[in-house]
C-alpha cells in the first residue's frame, strides 16, 4: 500500500474511464464474444463484456493502453460482472474465478508494456510513473436490501452468504491475477458492499496474505442524494468506514454537474482519501452520453481547485479523450489533505 499512499500524498491520481463505452466502439458480434473456445456454447454470450478478457484479450489490453496513454494511473480490471451470481445470466458461473485471473493479468500486461517503453519521458515526481491495477468488484445483479417482487417486500432472491461467497471467489481470482487494489464500486445497495467487505477480510484472514488496500465507491442515484437502497451519503460512509478503506468516493448514475454537491459533502466527512468518477453528463433520450471531454474536465478541475478530491476519472460514456483532458486540468492542483479526526474519549 505504501507506493499508492506515497503517490496520493503527492498528487491527484487518475483512474481510467468507461470500459463498456470503449468496447462498443469495436461493434463486436456474437462470434467475437464466443471465440473458438465457446463457439458451441448453448446460451447467447454477446454483451458479456467480461468474457472478452478470455476470448479477445487483445481488445481489452488495447483499451487499457489507450487509458494509460491518456494519463491514467489506476486501471480497473474488466471484471464488473465477474461473479458466479452475475455470470449465471450466461450460464457461465463456472468461469468466475478464471475471468478474474485473466482480466487482472491483461491489465498487468498493459501496464508492463506501457512502462517498459524506453522512449517514455521521466518525471521529477518519483511516483509519476507508478501505475496500479484495481480489481473491479461490481454491485452484482441481485440485491440484498430490496425485494425483486413488489407484491412481497420481504422476499430476497439471494442470501448474504451466497453474495459473500461469490465475492470471495472473485477476490481470490483478482488477487491471484496480481491486482494492487480491490475496488468495490457502483454501490447502490450497501448490504451488498458489506458482503464484499466481509469477503475481502475473510479471504486475507484465511490465506494469511498481506491485505490489499480497498477502494469503495458508491452511487447516488438521483437528486434526493440517496443510494437506491435509501441511504444518505453520510449514512453510506458511516456504514462502510469500518473497512478502513484507502478511499471512499462516488461514481456512475450522475454527471459531474449533478455529483458536485455530494463530492463536496464527502470531502468534509471522509477521514480517508476521496475519489470521484462521474458519467459524461446524463444520457439523452437515446441513451447516449453527449458531454464533451473538455466539459467534464472543467467540472473536475473545479473539484480539484476546491480541494475535494484525491482520485478522479470517468464512468459511463467517458473515453480516453475525457481522461486526457481531466488529467491535464487537475495536474496543477494539490490533492485533498486528509482531515485530522478528533477522537472522543
Amino acid at each position: 500500500m505504501s507506493n499508492i499512499k506515497t503517490a496520493l500524498e503527492s498528487r491527484i491520481l487518475i483512474i481510467d474511464g468507461a470500459m463498456g463505452t470503449m468496447i462498443q466502439r469495436y461493434k463486436l458480434e456474437e462470434a467475437d464474444y464466443r471465440g473458438e473456445r465457446f463457439k458451441d456454447w448453448a446460451s447467447d454470450v454477446k454483451g458479456n463484456n467480461d468474457l472478452l478478457s478470455i476470448t479477445r484479450p487483445d481488445i481489452i489490453k488495447a483499451i487499457h493502453l489507450e487509458y494509460l496513454e491518456a494519463g491514467a494511473d489506476i486501471l480497473e480490471t474488466n471484471t464488473f460482472s465477474s461473479t458466479a451470481i452475475a455470470q449465471a445470466d450466461y450460464n457461465m458461473q463456472s468461469l468466475a474465478y478464471e475471468l478474474n485471473v485473466a482480466s487482472a493479468k491483461v491489465a498487468r500486461e498493459a501496464i508492463n508494456e506501457y512502462t517498459s517503453n524506453a522512449q517514455r519521458p521521466t518525471h521529477n515526481d518519483k511516483t509519476a510513473n507508478l501505475k496500479f491495477v484495481a480489481g473491479a468488484i461490481g454491485p452484482m445483479n441481485k440485491t440484498l436490501s430490496l425485494s425483486p417482487d413488489v407484491n412481497n417486500p420481504g422476499f430476497r432472491s439471494v442470501s448474504f452468504d451466497e453474495v459473500s461467497d461469490a465475492y470471495y471467489e472473485q477476490i481470490s481470482g483478482l488477487v491471484d491475477g496480481g491486482v494492487d487494489i480491490l475496488l468495490i464500486e457502483t454501490i447502490f445497495d450497501t448490504l451488498n458492499a458489506k458482503a464484499a467487505i466481509f469477503a475481502i477480510k475473510k479471504y486475507f484472514r484465511d490465506t494469511k496474505k498481506e491485505p490489499l488496500p480497498i477502494m469503495i465507491s458508491g452511487t447516488i442515484t438521483d437528486a434526493s442524494g440517496r443510494t437506491l437502497s435509501g441511504q444518505t451519503l453520510e449514512a453510506f460512509y458511516t456504514s462502510v468506514a469500518h473497512a478502513r478503506p484507502l478511499s471512499v468516493g462516488l461514481n456512475c448514475a450522475l454527471g459531474a454537474a449533478e455529483m458536485r454537491p455530494h463530492i463536496a459533502e464527502l470531502s468534509k466527512i471522509a477521514s480517508c482519501y476521496t475519489s470521484a468518477y462521474p458519467n459524461a453528463g446524463l444520457p439523452n433520450s437515446m441513451g447516449v452520453y453527449e458531454e464533451e471531454p473538455e466539459e467534464t474536465a472543467h467540472f473536475l478541475e473545479d473539484w480539484a481547485r476546491e480541494g475535494y478530491v484525491n482520485i478522479v476519472g470517468g464512468c459511463c460514456g467517458t473515453t480516453p479523450d475525457h481522461i486526457r483532458h481531466i488529467a491535464e486540468h487537475v495536474k496543477k492542483f494539490a490533492p485533498r489533505k486528509l482531515p485530522v479526526v478528533e477522537l472522543v474519549a
